[in-house]
């Protein structure tokens, strides 16, 4: 019977997500056009099942951050305000369910009673707020990236977002994506294969450069687009690096966490046995690792190359947001 009841709710709140996004696109009128854009029974079908599932939690914040995103774009103060309402609504409601993203924590109580309050610093008015969220695998980076950009009131971009706005402007061309850079994914994780004739004409048609190369100076471009022109929070893609070598001011943060503590937290959110997430963390640390240094240069996770270095789990997400905002100097609304 509850488990009916809870269809119930993620149905509800899948074709409130839908209207949602439907309205702002009817406000706004962006030539960028919806985040939905396909039949809205399969639609509901999927975000509910995206509720459902916790691996796939992290779709459907980037969902809703591409729509919170159009909607504060918005000219009109109390349609903006109206749709924003409505939009945090559906956020507190979606907390409350069980599995969702953010509902298991990082927090190691005995080493969060340790911790001293962290000094407050201030960002030149004349900058826009731009924050750069490097994160290892398990240590609940975009819980904490996703949770803090809402509370700031800032735009929101990861993996899929970042995806999805360079095929609207047309900064990639057939279908050329950035799935985590890694290895060539779906949007829900079904790895896809090439042919090594396809692999040569790409390497043509980017005048000798690999997919992977074309599709990272391309999101370098728009990474220091979007930080020259509006307040933003960037999950991963080297935007600190990036953000840095173009010198465009910006806030970076690490955060990170024991390697026993996140793998417990990849057991309880992937559902994995301790062998499983073990080999999951390594094999993630490892892409990462050398991902970022390959295009940067520098070394991932090294404490000089980031303003705030932060163990998530002395903290938990909750206390690891206030913690970020003392250090931007930001009062909790």
């Amino acid at each position: 019977m509850s488990e009916n009841i809870n269809r119930e709710i993620y149905t509800e709140l899948a074709n409130r997500i839908y209207d949602l996004d439907a309205e702002v696109y009817r406000v706004l009128g962006s030539s960028l056009g919806r985040t939905f854009t396909g039949n809205r029974d399969t639609t509901i079908r999927t975000l509910s099942m995206l509720m459902y599932t916790k691996p796939d939690g992290h779709l459907l914040r980037s969902e809703l951050a591409l729509i919170s995103n159009m909607a504060r774009t918005i000219k009109d103060p109390a349609e903006k305000s109206r749709l924003m309402t409505e939009y945090d609504e559906i956020l507190k409601a979606i907390e409350q369910l069980p599995n969702m993203f953010g509902s298991t924590d990082i927090l190691d109580a005995e080493r969060a009673a340790l911790n001293l309050a962290v000094r407050r610093e201030k960002i030149s008015e004349n900058d826009h707020l731009v924050i750069c969220i490097s994160r290892t695998q398990g240590s609940a980076g975009n819980d904490i990236g996703f949770e803090l950009a809402d509370k700031l009131r800032i735009n929101y971009y990861d993996v899929e977002i970042f995806d999805q706005v360079m095929k609207r402007l047309e900064a990639e061309k057939d279908n050329v994506q950035d799935k985590e850079n890694f290895t060539d994914f779906n949007k829900y994780g079904k790895k896809t294969h090439e042919s090594l004739k396809m692999k040569l004409k790409e390497l043509n048609r980017y005048h000798g450069l690999s997919k992977q190369d074309a599709v990272f100076f391309n999101m370098s471009d728009l990474i220091c687009e979007l930080a020259r022109t509006e307040d933003c929070l960037i999950m991963g893609r080297c935007a600190d690096a990036i953000l840095k070598n173009n010198h465009i001011p910006h806030i970076s943060i690490f955060i990170s966490a024991p390697f026993q503590v996140r793998t417990q937290h990849v057991m309880d959110v992937r559902n994995m046995d301790m062998k499983q997430a073990v080999r999951f963390l390594k094999k993630m640390d490892k892409q990462h690792k050398k991902y970022y240094e390959f295009y940067t240069g520098e070394k991932w996770g090294k404490p000089e190359n980031y303003d705030l270095c932060i163990n998530s789990a002395n903290y938990g997400i909750k206390e690891t947001i206030d913690v970020i905002k003392r250090l931007l100097n930001q009062q909790t609304q």
